[in-house]
């Protein structure tokens, strides 16, 4: 069964508790791990940042880079969240879907001007593409406040939350 994947805000809608668990890890750190698919379909994992722009959560990368390939040939992704220290305080997100590029237009312009405005960050380099994270599953996987079993919480478009836990 194929999914057609949603933008941040419809995943914010269907499950606001479970965005409020990601949301702080995808801002907790500058960097995650991203993977996309090579040629011969094995994976290819980067470092990447993401951003919120508007109703988009989104990362960049050079446009000529191998991530930028792999996602012109077939857009399916998964993003680790940078789960920081060694703790796991607040758990870490799985991100999966299809990632759309983009190299100009309103998506772009607004990401470049978010960036612009932001005091830390410097102008994008010219030649950066945006990709478009449509989502079709988000995990949150943390530790029970009782700390005795892990609690896996996973949405899919259109579908209720579903919650294991794992002793």
């Amino acid at each position: 069964m194929s999914i057609d994947p949603v933008d941040w805000t419809t995943f914010v809608d269907e499950a606001p508790d479970l965005a409020d668990a990601v949301t702080p890890l995808l801002r907790r750190t500058a960097h995650h791990v991203l993977a996309t698919l090579r040629r011969d379909g094995s994976p290819r994992v980067s470092g990447t940042e993401v951003q919120f722009v508007g109703r988009e959560l989104v990362a960049g990368c050079p446009a000529g880079s191998a991530k930028a390939r792999d996602v012109r040939r077939d857009g399916r992704f998964a993003l680790h969240t940078n789960p920081g220290g060694p703790t796991m305080d607040g758990g870490d997100a799985k991100l999966a879907g299809v990632a759309e590029l983009h190299t100009a237009g309103a998506l772009v312009d607004a990401l470049v001007s978010k960036l612009r405005d932001a005091a830390d960050h410097p102008d994008p380099p010219d030649g950066v593409a945006l990709l478009r994270l449509g989502l079709t599953q988000v995990t949150h996987t943390a530790i029970h406040p009782d700390r005795d079993r892990l609690v896996i919480r996973t949405w899919h478009p259109g579908r209720t939350v579903e919650s294991v836990e794992r002793a």
